[in-house]
């Protein structure tokens, strides 16, 4: 399995981004996804998930209202897309997928859940 992202880039406050990550080597249609991030010197954190063979999303607190997250459906994939972005945004964006699995709610939020992880795309927010 690989997952490839892309979009990142610098940008200003107040600006909008649009993450894309496709996945390749999954053998399971429209899979379990997820947006997390990892800014210096802190740990990563859940931002955004897709649930398994539906359209149901879910959301961190800090993001909700100002990302979406989207199935690609032609890489098998996600976008992210992140409105009203903030210097607190600044981070590395990581995309992960469960592959085939599909949990409950509320493990969709944990890192742990997901075994393959992309390599990344920096996302830098200037105030």
């Amino acid at each position: 399995v690989q997952l490839q992202a892309s979009g990142g880039g610098l940008v200003q406050a107040g600006g909008s981004l649009r993450l894309a990550c496709s996945a390749s080597g999954v053998s399971s249609s429209r899979p379990g996804m997820a947006w997390f991030r990892q800014a210096p010197g802190k740990e990563r954190e859940f931002v955004a998930g897709m649930r398994k063979d539906t359209s149901s999303t879910y959301y961190s607190d800090s993001v909700k209202g100002r990302f979406a997250i989207s199935r690609d459906y032609a890489n098998n994939g996600v976008y992210l897309q992140m409105n009203s972005l903030r210097p607190e945004d600044t981070a590395v964006y990581y995309c992960a997928t469960i592959g085939t699995g599909n949990p409950i709610s509320s493990y969709y939020f944990r890192s742990s859940t997901y075994s393959y992880w992309g390599q990344g795309t920096q996302v830098t927010v200037s105030s």
